[in-house]
């Protein structure tokens, strides 16, 4: 038998689109199966005296309730997502050694494999 394993969350990304639909749709069903015993309960309690009238009141106002609670989704809330921008100040990077300005140049060349890069005079190329 295999066991769906939901995977570790590694971040505090919000729950998926398809998953926040699914809690909608059960919120929305739960309301609503209780607007549906309020209703049964105010036509099926006798005698009639307050009670009724809660009942008659719940199972008029529950469906706009079902629909406000099942629509008020997880956006509602504040979301506490990781920004990705890097948390720790790297360091102020050490200035490069002063060196001869002729060393530190390196002139890098693409030639053709029919060419002999060895002819060629590096003082020619100067751009």
């Amino acid at each position: 038998m295999k066991r769906a394993h939901a995977a570790p969350s590694v971040t505090s990304l919000p729950q998926s689109p398809q998953d926040e639909a699914t809690h909608r749709v059960r919120r929305y069903a739960v309301t609503m199966g209780i607007r549906t015993v309020c209703f049964l309960l105010m036509a099926l309690v006798q005698p009639v005296g307050w009670w009724t009238w809660v009942f008659g009141a719940a199972a008029i106002f529950l469906p706009y309730i079902a629909v406000v609670y099942a629509n008020a989704g997880e956006d509602s809330t504040p979301s506490s997502v990781e920004s990705p921008v890097q948390q720790i100040e790297a360091s102020a990077a050490a200035a490069p050694p002063q060196t001869d300005d002729a060393a530190a140049v390196f002139t890098i060349r693409e030639h053709d494999a029919g060419d002999d890069p060895i002819d060629e005079d590096p003082k020619d190329d100067a751009r």
